[in-house]
């Protein structure tokens, strides 16, 4: 052994007990954590008030609680991390085509499901019940948005699979049930399922009537209900891992539209192979991916050559969750933005009592606000439809569009504007905004991009032409509260009137729509202080470019102090 003498170790003196610390760690906000996001949501809680939806409010305040839990936090962080993997093979070389998850995708989906995330508004029974879901929706959506897509579309898969009965009779009550299955199975071993959408096409895109994949009757027995054998591709293949998938493909009498079970009654993968995993931009801890049906064996929902009409079913209520998870989305953003501005401190005062940064943060409450009013306003309409009011199913086909238009739009400027209050602490994967910002445009592209959805208000508008009076009636229940408004309603009762002139200018047309609507619904139900911040800034002329820009005058700090969260480990008063 040396001699201590010479080792040079052997000279340095003990360290303190605190080991590496060099500094005193302060000035930085805390996890936003430890709240309700549900009952400390002011808005949320009013909207919640307003429907008849009493009998969901202890389940409303549970996921509340979930989703802003650090354990739920931690698994939407290692959902993301760690994505999921394509096996096409088992280890012996049989082909299985299964999608491995890290456990906390399953944790998150099992606790959403356990809500009734996927099933509230089949379930429940009640009155309400599209309002009530579409809360849990926009709760999850803020917990992580990933598990939200086969939430959405196993949701929005009811509509479509109720046009066939026998097959609602045997696929529905497993589909809504509260219990999630992970496994690789067959429905009759299993305790639940979900629902994944498969319509796009490398050469058609949005053209679903440019679809090539065809379909054949599997016996001498055709029509609905009936077996056929179905070959092509997929482009797009969304949550490949659900247990039934509704699809298009063209038989010798048109486009049509099928249910293909993922795993067959005795035991085997139906024919779908899997063909990569789409490596996207964000929603990471999802799979989507490319598919081709070798033979897959489904069932003819509706009758053949009405498929597009059946899949409309089905979309027109995914586009209501994009719609309502956008907002979502976006809360999450301002309430991470609010927590950090008041917790951090800068030239010696809180962002947040920085006149600037108090503009910023009411600009995006406002946005958040308008976009949650219209959400839910949607979702209202869909379950008066159900009641039986055809004017609401009116507002419903023509409003929807506008809201899943406006919102995805919306979303990315909201969630950018949020991650720079953080500084470079928001550009890093630490801590949730970056996570966020490659969420926030996802939503403006499934079931539809900007341009599908914004012809699609225009095609409602030409074939549904009481939409147009039904819509402007909605808008004008806010007469009389703001002479910006009344005069926008009347020009765009004017361009709603020859919707077939205005496809160049489909989009300014929707957002006006969007905007119009948002206004009227917040000078019916929020402060003065925000119907008057929107209608100056939005309809007025006194808003800029970007957020931040409110003029002199307004009661910023009242706006701010409305979208702050109670209870929140940390969250200081604005």
């Amino acid at each position: 052994m040396a001699d201590t003498g010479t080792d040079p170790f052997a000279r340095l003196p003990s360290l303190p007990a605190d080991g590496y610390a060099t500094h005193e760690v302060m000035n930085q906000a805390t996890p936003l954590t430890g709240h309700n996001a549900f009952t400390g949501d002011r808005l949320l809680t009013e909207i919640a008030a307003r429907e008849p939806i009493g009998w969901a409010a202890a389940l409303l305040a549970e996921a509340g609680t979930t989703v802003a839990s650090a354990h739920v936090a931690a698994l939407a962080r290692d959902a993301n991390r760690h994505a999921p993997e394509l096996r096409t093979h088992d280890r012996f070389g049989h082909r299985i085509d299964e999608i491995a998850f890290h456990p906390a995708w399953h944790e998150l989906m099992s606790l959403a499901i356990g809500h009734g995330t996927h099933s509230l508004a089949w379930t429940a029974g009640r009155p309400g019940a599209h309002v009530a879901r579409g809360i849990l929706s926009y709760l999850w959506n803020q917990g992580e948005s990933g598990i939200c897509c086969p939430l959405g579309m196993t949701y929005s898969a009811i509509p479509a699979l109720r046009l066939q009965p026998d097959l609602a009779a045997v696929w529905e009550p497993f589909i809504v049930s509260s219990r999630y299955d992970a496994s690789s199975a067959p429905m009759q071993r299993k305790t639940g399922g979900t629902v994944g959408m498969t319509l796009t096409e490398k050469q058609a895109g949005s053209d679903l009537r440019a679809t090539q994949t065809t379909a054949r009757p599997a016996g001498p027995r055709r029509g609905p209900g009936e077996a056929y054998i179905i070959d092509g591709h997929k482009w797009f293949f969304s949550a490949p891992q659900s247990d039934l998938f509704v699809t298009l493909a063209r038989t010798d009498r048109g486009l049509s539209c099928f249910l293909l079970p993922g795993w067959l009654a005795d035991g085997t993968r139906n024919r779908l192979l899997i063909q990569r995993l789409k490596d996207k931009c964000g929603n990471r801890s999802n799979a989507s991916s490319e598919i081709e049906y070798r033979g897959a064996l489904g069932w003819l929902v509706g009758e053949e050559g009405q498929g597009i009409k059946v899949a409309l079913a089905m979309t027109h209520l995914t586009r209501l969750d994009f719609a309502i998870g956008s907002a979502g989305l976006m809360r999450r953003a301002l309430s991470e933005a609010i927590h950090h501005v008041t917790s951090r401190r800068a030239f010696q005062k809180r962002l947040i009592d920085q006149p600037l940064m108090q503009n910023v943060i009411a600009d995006l409450a406002l946005e958040v606000e308008a976009a949650t009013l219209l959400a839910f306003r949607l979702a209202r309409a869909v379950d008066d439809e159900q009641a039986g009011d055809s004017d609401a199913g009116l507002l419903a086909r023509i409003g929807t569009p506008v809201g899943k238009f406006w919102n995805c739009k919306r979303a990315v400027g909201v969630v950018h504007e949020a991650l720079e209050c953080h500084g470079g602490n928001g550009f890093v994967e630490d801590g949730p905004m970056a996570r966020l910002y490659r969420e926030a445009p996802l939503n403006g592209i499934w079931e539809g991009s900007g341009n599908v959805i914004a012809l699609d208000v225009l095609r409602a508008a030409a074939r549904s032409p009481h939409s147009v009076p039904v819509f402007i009636d909605e808008v004008r229940k806010a007469k009389g509260g703001d002479k910006h408004l009344d005069r926008m309603t009347e020009r765009l009762q004017d361009e709603l009137s020859a919707p077939q002139e205005h496809e160049a200018r489909a989009r300014r047309l929707v957002e006006r729509m969007a905007i119009a609507l948002q206004a009227s619904l917040l000078i019916r139900q929020s402060p003065h202080a925000l119907a008057d911040a929107f209608c100056a800034t939005r309809l007025g002329g006194d808003g800029g470019s970007v957020y931040g820009s409110l003029p002199a005058g307004l009661d910023q700090r009242a706006i701010v102090e409305r979208a702050c969260l109670t209870g929140a480990a940390g969250v200081r008063d604005a």
